[in-house]
């Protein structure tokens, strides 16, 4: 009985925290969309904020959806377990389980299929390259988007600074490049300087290095959160059997 107990009061104090961080997830997301003036308003307080922060709204909807899922699984999970509820405890473990199995298919595609990466990447850069010539300077979603990546990342372009050379950007600026490629630079960022800033690099090569000299810590999160999933599934298994021949 006191191992049932502890079960319960562990799948409600975890699920707890799970619930009150998807709700202020939740939260923030509803309020980027509904509310976007006041986003906007406080973002232009921030001192010497850039004005491409208003690409956070864009990412409303990802916040809202994530929030759903967690206060969906901390509700099941919590209630299942203070109120002994075996319909709550078995959709926790199927939501739980689908969750791991999506998780453990995303991997086993990325395995599986890794030689068609570069094939995949290739297309996605011609396709980013054709964005910016297309559209940057042209159209403020896109410029702004891939000004604050840029900014954020350090970086210039998709490949590099000549992925600019016939946008909307280039040519209205007298066959310059944005400022991110120039960094620190005082006269215009033009085509010698951009190549003489030789430690800004393209933000695909930037993200590439980034994710290689990470992957151990990717790997170790990836593998700490599917550990937490069959301990989740596990407890909610016990408490669910455990009810079942109890009530039975």
């Amino acid at each position: 009985m006191g191992c049932f107990g502890f079960l319960k009061g562990m799948m409600f104090v975890f699920n707890g925290i799970i619930f009150l961080a998807g709700a202020a997830i939740l939260g923030v997301g509803i309020w980027v969309k509904v509310d976007s003036g006041s986003v906007l308003s406080f973002l232009g307080k921030i001192e010497n904020a850039p004005a491409e922060l208003s690409q956070v709204l864009n990412v409303g909807y990802l916040l809202i959806a994530l929030g759903a899922l967690l206060v969906v699984i901390g509700f099941l999970g919590c209630c299942g377990a203070v109120r002994e509820s075996k319909c709550m405890l078995l959709l926790f473990f199927i939501i739980i389980l689908l969750v791991f199995i999506a998780e453990v298919a995303g991997a086993v595609v990325i395995l599986v299929f890794r030689p068609l990466a570069n094939e995949l990447f290739t297309k996605l850069g011609t396709a980013a390259v054709q964005n910016i010539k297309a559209d940057y300077g042209k159209n403020p979603d896109v410029t702004g988007l891939w000004n604050t990546t840029m900014s954020t990342l350090k970086c210039c372009g998709f490949y590099n600074s000549s992925d600019f050379v016939g946008s909307p950007f280039y040519v209205d600026h007298n066959q310059q490049y944005p400022p991110q490629c120039c960094p620190g630079a005082e006269q215009p960022c033009n085509q010698t300087v951009a190549d003489s800033a030789a430690t800004i690099t393209g933000c695909f090569p930037k993200i590439k290095k980034l994710i290689d000299d990470n992957t151990v810590v990717i790997v170790g999160v990836a593998l700490g959160i599917a550990a937490l999933e069959i301990c989740a599934m596990a407890v909610s298994m016990i408490l669910y059997c455990r009810i079942k021949s109890r009530n039975d």
